[in-house]
């Protein structure tokens, strides 16, 4: 009795070996020190603690001003405030405070829509790659079938001739 090999799909497919990779991993290795910085300052000025933290140092502000403003309309000899009602000096630096931290804020985020697209096209690729290895898979599962009819075919035919 000889054996016939038969040569099916997934015996021919080349794998091509793997693409998987940690997007995240690669993207970190690659950022510069100034990126890193901006991505730090806009993770710490997106915090409910800097939030909290920054309407607490402006209470305190407004209220030590109001303070001295008031002593010193009753004591002429007391302490001057810094910055008196409007607060223009507040005004200032919340200004400068928003003017630098949006626009680096903004490159982080820009980052990010950057990694966004490379994670996308990274599973992009998987994607195409499984598509392929499925579409091998579902013809050696129809080769597999043929053989399984061949088989079965030739059994019932022998199955057929003994009984004569």
């Amino acid at each position: 009795m000889s054996t016939v090999k038969i040569r099916g799909p997934a015996e021919r497919y080349q794998h091509g070996g793997h693409i998987i990779k940690n997007i995240n991993r690669e993207y970190q290795d690659q950022i510069t020190t100034g990126q890193r910085v901006a991505d730090w300052l806009a993770k710490v000025v997106g915090s409910w603690s800097f939030i909290i933290y920054q309407s607490i140092m402006i209470v305190i502000w407004m209220g030590v001003n109001s303070y001295l403003v008031y002593m010193a309309t009753n004591d002429a000899s007391y302490f001057q405030s810094w910055d008196p009602y409007p607060f223009i000096l507040l005004n200032l630096v919340l200004s400068f405070q928003a003017a630098y931290t949006g626009p680096v804020v903004m490159m982080s985020q820009n980052r990010q829509n950057e990694k966004d697209r490379l994670a996308a096209e990274h599973d992009y690729q998987i994607n195409k790659k499984a598509e392929e290895e499925i579409k091998v898979i579902m013809e050696h599962l129809v080769h597999q079938d043929m053989i399984m009819s061949t088989i079965i075919s030739r059994l019932e035919f022998l199955q057929q001739d003994g009984k004569r």
